[in-house]
């Protein structure tokens, strides 16, 4: 238990490869279609050339050029930097890229989001990934690296793959990418590797960059994490020395990182590690849709989806990695177990629940303040000194949340509790609160507000540390008391109640409100320029009152300045500690999804699942269709084993088939996060992977029919499917006529019959029922429905109980019967019954299996029951007992339909 909650602590188990926030470069290219000159002088051997390139960025573009530099080439000799190379600026050339990143540690975020289709292409994306492939016989190796604009952490991966890449694909998916990099080999003469079609094919509207193959460089790749790894991840290096392809990706990702953000990491700063497939379950994109796991289908901002009903986090970290782990469940019980032993304690000691939910509330993005932190900014500018001092200021709010929150966790039990508790032990935290207090001033925070968080920074470094920053901030305090006379002034000279406001836009300007609802003389005097009006609100300024904003913003300028020179000595000194906030954003973000898991357990009644081999519910519910009616929804039972691992579902159409099966898939992926579930008991297997084939929709993006998609996903799941799988179909050939849709039904059931993959198949085709006649492990199950006919008229209505029972169907018709709650004409529907009538006839002859068969199948049921049993049960003796006779009981029942003599013997006790 102990070594698996160290593992919690660890990079490879943080499963967050799918973290996402706003903001992202954008930037201008070259020509048309000619290749981007990054060489010496005006040459085209650069890094990039033009890829398939397509933009749908939502925000507008500023154009402007690179000035050009006589000296210096963007691949010239490189100046070293505390061993990292730096970069010169990109010449003014023709084929040149000007550079314009959105968000850099000088500029704010802006609200910019890039349309994907991705799972969740709500959120906006920001991370950049690079892909490789290998070539002749290495040809399926893929070699991965990605990088968050918004977090410090370099994320490697490499795996083998099949010829559907359906493991890329879906990695990428998750990591809702902003731009992808591939080397330029791979769409030469637009005759694209088979790889990248099938990634322009799935991302159409993400930005591809082809870089030139050069630059994919193991060797440069490794020398690049020796430089920019933090000591505390250098394990990673032993990890990865050897795969030579994400080494190859990283390359060519931080050499790309540099040129478009125009600054540069740290050395020893970056978070690397190395994440392969096998640590976590896979959801391919199309499942995840269909789940409704981060995104509602019908509207992307409803909070209708798994990721609404558990979402009750308190951080930025907290939610990207609940999502994440959505997305990527884990396969590790012991994991597993060490979360839910978590949020156990946490529903027992309400102390600790609320005690932890006040002090993890009050972080900031600790991934975002890391980020710029940890990169060096190739230009001084006044807007790079400002950001520096306000993140100076947010990581000493940060540090003085630590001791609170090491008070919450110093009594708690579980393990991985206790783990978190002594990283938080760190004395490096204090070290470094210690040495910014030596600078900042005490009383200085994080305020919201333009100018609250103005006045901080203007009077954060403590007086007496710099004397020329002490006259500056002087001046500063006269120009604000002469801005507060003036305003002063104009009131009482024009008799008018006003006030002085202040905008980071405008600056200081007045504000008015009139509760009469008239000027005095009709209108504004005339000293009073750039009038705005919000109903009674009037906002103005005056000339005398623009050229002191003037002289404030200049005072502001020397302040900014000179505290800048302070503080980047202040982060010379801490730096060699920063990376301790590495394991406090990991403790707050896990903290954090924990707090919200046992959130969603004090809203609606969940149970801890266990983990046999076994899928075993009891009254189970769907979670988000419970959030949405606001009330318990009818439950039902499952139970899928290794005995009985295909389950054939049918019903009326809105009987509620869909629905269940949605909950199955959705109750097992809340399990494998570490959540409790909504149910009165529940078992489960671990599944290594959960697909699902719902719907019937055209594609038109790909130009397929409903048939061809149809088609197109049972095709990749069978080429992906194992035995740990769990496996949803909903109604499959639909899409063709009926006697060939039964046909592939027919095929498709057989082949996922020779698995051990647990299956629940919905149809509507009632002759698949007859499997469980060839079939010992195939069950059928039915939804249940009541007619009732009312005394006057003798009208039949249909009762939906959306219960599931044993056996099949019986219902005929129901298709003519929802026929008739539309406007259809009678004589139609009346019709459409005396053909179905003729055809049911010949197509839906009973078949009866022979005795032997029955009775072979009695055995098997029992064989595999105790089987079940000696490798799960938890049952004491007497229990067992009564337990064992029942299943005896099952047996002679099964034996005695098949006409047989019961030869069971048991000796009584």
């Amino acid at each position: 238990m102990l070594r698996s909650s160290t593992e919690e602590l660890t990079p490879g188990n943080t499963s967050d490869s799918g973290r996402s926030s706003v903001l992202s470069p954008l930037y201008h290219r070259g020509g048309q279609n000619g290749p981007v000159s990054l060489g010496r002088g005006s040459t085209s051997a650069g890094l990039l050339t033009r890829g398939q390139v397509n933009h749908n960025f939502r925000g507008g573009r500023t154009s402007s050029s690179v000035p050009p530099s006589s000296g210096s080439s963007f691949y010239g000799t490189p100046r070293l930097m505390g061993g990292t190379p730096r970069l010169g600026r990109t010449p003014g050339s023709a084929g040149a890229v000007g550079i314009h990143p959105v968000w850099t540690p000088q500029t704010e975020p802006s609200a910019v989001t890039t349309s994907c289709s991705s799972v969740t292409s709500a959120t906006a994306a920001s991370v950049i990934v690079a892909v490789v492939e290998g070539r002749g016989l290495a040809r399926g190796e893929i070699g991965m690296a990605s990088i968050n604009l918004k977090c410090p952490e370099l994320v490697l991966s490499q795996f083998a793959d099949t010829g559907t890449y359906a493991k890329v694909i879906t990695k990428l998916h998750i990591l809702v990418p902003l731009e992808i990099l591939m080397p330029d080999t791979a769409s030469e003469k637009g005759k694209g590797t088979k790889l990248y079609n099938l990634i322009t094919e799935n991302f159409q509207s993400v930005s591809f960059t082809a870089i030139q193959r050069k630059y994919f460089n193991e060797r440069k790749g490794l020398e690049y994490i020796q430089q920019l790894c933090a000591a505390e991840y250098n394990t990673v290096i032993m990890e990865v020395q050897a795969k030579y392809y994400c080494l190859a990706a990283a390359a060519a990702l931080l050499k790309y990182f540099e040129f478009i953000q125009n600054s540069i990491y740290a050395p020893k700063s970056l978070k690397v590690s190395f994440k392969g497939s096998e640590q976590t379950a896979m959801i391919d994109s199309a499942s995840a849709t269909n789940l409704e796991l981060v995104v509602n289908n019908r509207d992307h901002r409803s909070e209708h989806t798994l990721l609404g009903v558990l979402n009750y986090t308190k951080t930025p970290g907290g939610g990207r990695r609940l999502r994440s782990n959505i997305l990527e469940p884990l396969l590790d019980v012991d994991t597993i177990n060490i979360r839910l032993d978590t949020i156990q304690e946490l529903l027992q000691d309400e102390e600790l629940f609320f005690g932890l939910k006040n002090a993890i509330g009050h972080f900031l993005d600790i991934d975002q303040l890391l980020s710029v932190l940890v990169q060096i900014p190739k230009q001084e500018t006044v807007q790079v000194a400002e950001s520096k001092i306000t993140h100076v200021i947010q990581l000493k709010h940060t540090l003085e949340l630590v001791p609170p929150l090491r008070m919450v966790l110093k009594n708690c039990n579980t393990a991985l509790l206790k783990a978190y508790s002594s990283s938080l032990e760190d004395n490096r935290f204090d070290m470094i609160l210690d040495q910014i207090k030596t600078v900042i001033n005490d009383d200085t925070s994080y305020m919201k507000g333009s100018l609250n968080m103005r006045t901080q920074k203007c009077y954060a470094v403590r007086p007496n540390i710099n004397e020329f920053l002490d006259i500056a901030r002087r001046a500063y305090t006269e120009i604000v008391d002469d801005i507060a006379g003036l305003v002063d002034q104009v009131g009482e000279k024009y008799g008018l109640l006003i006030r002085t406001s202040f905008s980071t836009a405008r600056g200081f300007y007045i504000q008015m409100k009139l509760e009469g609802g008239a000027l005095p003389d009709g209108e504004l005097p005339a000293d009073f320029i750039k009038v705005t009006k919000h109903k009674n609100n009037y906002s103005f300024t005056t000339a005398d009152l623009m050229k002191m904003n003037d002289r404030c913003d200049e005072a502001l300028r020397e302040i900014f300045h000179m505290s800048y020179v302070v503080v980047c000595q202040l982060l010379s000194t801490v730096h060699e500690r920063i990376h301790c906030l590495y394991k406090l954003s990991d403790a707050v973000s896990m903290l954090d999804m924990l707090l919200s898991l046992a959130n969603a357990c004090t809203i609606s009644d969940y149970v801890r699942p266990e983990f046999t081999d076994t899928l075993a519910i009891k009254q189970g519910r769907h979670p988000i269709l419970e959030r949405i009616v606001g009330q318990q929804p009818v439950s039902n039972n499952s139970y899928i084993s290794e005995g009985s691992n295909f389950v054939i579902i049918t019903g009326p159409n809105m009987s509620g088939k869909s629905t269940y099966l949605k909950q199955v898939a959705l109750c097992q992926i809340m399990a494998q996060i570490g959540s409790f579930v909504p149910a009165e008991y529940a078992s489960f297997r671990i599944a290594d992977q959960i697909f699902t084939r719902i719907g019937v929709d055209d594609d038109f993006e790909t130009n397929s029919s409903t048939f061809m998609v149809e088609m197109k996903e049972v095709s990749y799941l069978i080429h992906n499917v194992s035995d740990r799988s769990l496996i949803i179909i909903d109604e499959l050939g639909r899409g063709t006529s009926a006697e060939e849709g039964v046909g592939i039904c027919h095929s498709v059931c057989e082949f996922l019959l020779s698995l051990r993959a647990f299956t629940l198949f919905a149809t509507h085709f009632l002759e698949l029922c007859q499997l469980e006649t060839l079939y010992p492990n195939v069950e059928n199950q039915h939804m249940e429905v009541q007619h009732t006919r009312t005394g006057d008229t003798g009208t039949e209505s249909v009762f939906y109980t959306f219960l599931l029972s044993r056996g099949s169907s019986e219902e005929r018709n129901y298709g003519l019967r929802a026929a008739e709650m539309t406007a259809l004409p009678t004589t139609i529907i009346q019709e459409a019954k005396a053909i179905s009538s003729k055809i049911s006839q010949q197509l839906l002859a009973k078949h009866h299996s022979d005795p032997e068969t029955q009775r072979q199948r009695a055995v098997y049921h029992l064989a595999t029951r105790l089987l079940q049993t000696a490798r799960n049960s938890k049952l004491d003796p007497d229990s067992l007992r009564i337990y064992l006779k029942g299943l005896k009981r099952h047996y002679e029942a099964e034996l005695q339909v098949t006409g047989e003599p019961v030869s069971m013997e048991t000796e009584e006790e």
